[in-house]
């Protein structure tokens, strides 16, 4: 559905948008014009008081704008009803009506600022219910009017007046080629400032400096490149979701193959291999969710957790512990105590650092698999959100480990960043030398194991027997494979709830660049190998619920597409995560002693 245009410029809603916005301002105006009507019959007979004539008047004349007003809200409503999203004709006459509903704010307008001075006015001397009640109807009007002026501002668009003129860039026009270009030019300049600007206001609350400003215009840039050439308003996006939806829902209601049961054979190489793969992810998925501190650990333990962590915010700090960043009552460094079940002296380095590309991580030393733990945490600040959004593409060339590939730009500055830690601080080097016989495992969910991947590549020459349990981590991650195969076989676990089977009504969120025209970006995908988990089933009690999750080996190809789940956001969470893993390790064990037992 094109943008509706007014003014002549385009607004970022549709013509059918009016019928939820333009039903609740009915519903209120009406009520409001009710509620006045009934007073002023109870209140009829008190205006002979000094000043009431000009309460009466204000009042009578109130009551007219209003009975216009909903009759105008009426015929809005009607008219974005009509016709359907493919067919805007029978709503070709909303504009008018819209002209007529905004003229209608101007007497509004006049006639609220009027009221307020009448019933400031010290030489008015009615009973106090009287001037209580105007003074309502006046704060009424302003709370209307404010709210409108903020719809307003929501709904436009700064480059509405422009949108014809910045498509794309390889449209031959009818301009001289140093105009047209230049006219590009200077059209794309005022679509990143306006990004940038929207990106700037969303992150007010924090503190800006240059890494910041330069992250603000390479997303701003981002945003641009793929917006620039849509005529969407968000109805579209929400209507999309909604269609996609109702298009799971068939698919889910489409015979099935029988369900596979996890229990395997152990003659079976690669079920042995998958089993200990989710042992092995099941325990480092503990230190994954560890790193994001005193939030996990409430959440997960909401009735508990503060009298805990109060327990622990008095204890004083080791001085053998490298802490850096700062963490008020101890409560994160005391969260990750309590998930891990480690000692203080396991610990060798903890940051809680937090800016643009630089996210907080702990190494630590794990006994119960001899292993050195670099935990990197996931989004839990606006910063971790910029860095996220920094998703364009940067080189990246490491010698027999990738070669002219392309990576996330934000993970890759975040990964660096810790890599420089590690190394130049020589983080690592002190963690070997108290345990010179450990493995090295990087661990890290969502953003963090996106970063875990990246970290685990450059570290991949100095540590070549490193592991890498990465977490529903991002898709658009490496451009290409993995020189050798067997350099990284760490596996990477990727969550989806309901969307099983690929339909072919999902092409258009492909990869594939629409109408074959050839993709202004680079494919990027999943590093490694992939475990792939998937909700078979559910049941819902009162107080519980008992979920199958069935896992197996997948490729980064699975992951190319965008399919949409009511549960995609919870599934993510890193305590679905972690409970979907020990779930799938205790069927394991079950289904091993259920084997020995019945061989005895």
């Amino acid at each position: 559905m094109p943008g509706l245009v007014v003014f002549g410029r385009r607004w970022a809603i549709g013509s059918d948008d009016f019928v939820l916005p333009g039903t609740f301002e009915l519903f209120l105006r009406l009520l409001w014009w009710l509620g006045i009507v009934v007073l002023y019959a109870v209140h009829k007979g008190q205006f002979s008081c000094p000043g009431g004539a000009l309460l009466h008047s204000y009042l009578l004349v109130l009551l007219a704008l209003l009975a216009a007003i909903i009759c105008t809200l009426c015929a809005l409503v009607y008219v974005s009803m009509q016709g359907t999203i493919s067919n805007p004709g029978p709503r070709k006459s909303l504009p008018k009506l819209l002209y007529t509903r905004l003229l209608l704010y101007l007497p509004e307008f006049i006639w609220a600022v009027v009221g307020a001075v009448w019933v400031s006015d010290s030489s008015v001397r009615c009973e106090s219910t009287v001037i209580n009640v105007i003074l309502g109807t006046v704060i009424a009007s302003w709370v209307i009017i404010v709210f409108t002026i903020i719809g307003v501002l929501i709904v436009f668009d700064p480059l509405g007046g422009k949108k014809t003129f910045y498509l794309t860039d390889g449209l031959d026009r009818n301009l001289e080629s140093s105009q047209s270009g230049q006219l590009l030019y200077n059209v794309k300049n005022t679509a990143t400032r306006v990004w940038e600007k929207r990106i700037r206001l969303m992150c007010c609350c924090i503190v800006q400096d240059d890494d910041h400003r330069v992250a603000f215009t390479s997303i701003a840039e981002l945003f641009r490149a793929y917006f620039s050439d849509t005529d969407l308003v968000p109805s579209d996006i929400a209507a999309g979701l909604i269609l996609l939806h109702q298009e799971q829902d068939k698919m889910e209601s489409c015979p099935k193959e029988p369900e596979e049961v996890l229990c395997h054979s152990p003659s079976s190489l690669v079920a042995d291999d998958l089993d200990i793969e989710l042992e092995n992810a099941a325990h480092y998925m503990l230190f994954a969710a560890a790193a994001y501190g005193w939030p996990y650990y409430i959440y997960t333990n909401p009735f508990t957790a503060l009298c805990k962590l109060n327990g622990d915010c008095c204890r004083s700090r080791p001085e053998d512990c490298d802490i850096t960043g700062s963490d008020r009552r101890n409560f994160h460094f005391g969260s990750i105590l309590r998930i891990t079940g480690l000692q203080y002296r396991d610990f060798i380095h903890i940051s809680f650092h937090n800016k643009i590309y630089e996210i907080p991580f702990f190494v630590a030393l794990d006994h119960k698999k001899e292993a050195i733990v670099v935990a990197v945490r996931g989004t839990l600040s606006f910063e971790d959100i910029l860095t996220d959004l920094s998703a364009d593409c940067e080189d990246l060339t490491l010698e027999d480990v990738l070669e002219n590939g392309f990576v996330h730009k934000g993970i890759t500055q975040a990964a660096n960043y810790i890599y420089q830690k590690l190394i130049n601080d020589g983080i690592l080097n002190q963690a070997f030398t108290i345990a010179p016989e450990y493995k090295l495992v990087i661990v890290g969910h969502s953003l963090g194991g996106g970063t875990a991947s990246v970290l685990a590549i450059m570290l991949r020459n100095s540590f070549p027997t490193l592991k890498c349990y990465a977490f529903s981590p991002p898709g658009g991650l490496l451009s290409t494979q993995l020189e050798n195969d067997d350099a990284l076989t760490q596996p990477l676990l990727a969550e989806e709830s309901l969307m099983v089977h690929r339909s072919p009504s999902y092409n258009a969120l492909d990869g594939e660049s629409h109408l074959n025209s050839p993709p202004q970006y680079p494919h990027l995908y999943l590093p490694g190998r992939i475990i792939h988990i998937v909700e078979e089933s559910s049941s819902r009690r009162l107080c519980s619920s008992d979920i199958k999750y069935s896992a197996n080996w997948s490729n980064e190809t699975v992951f190319s597409s965008i399919l949409i789940s009511p549960k995609m956001i919870t599934d993510h969470m890193p305590d679905v995560v972690l409970n979907a893993l020990n779930s799938l390790s205790q069927e394991h064990r079950s289904c091993i002693s259920y084997g020995v037992s019945s061989a005895v």
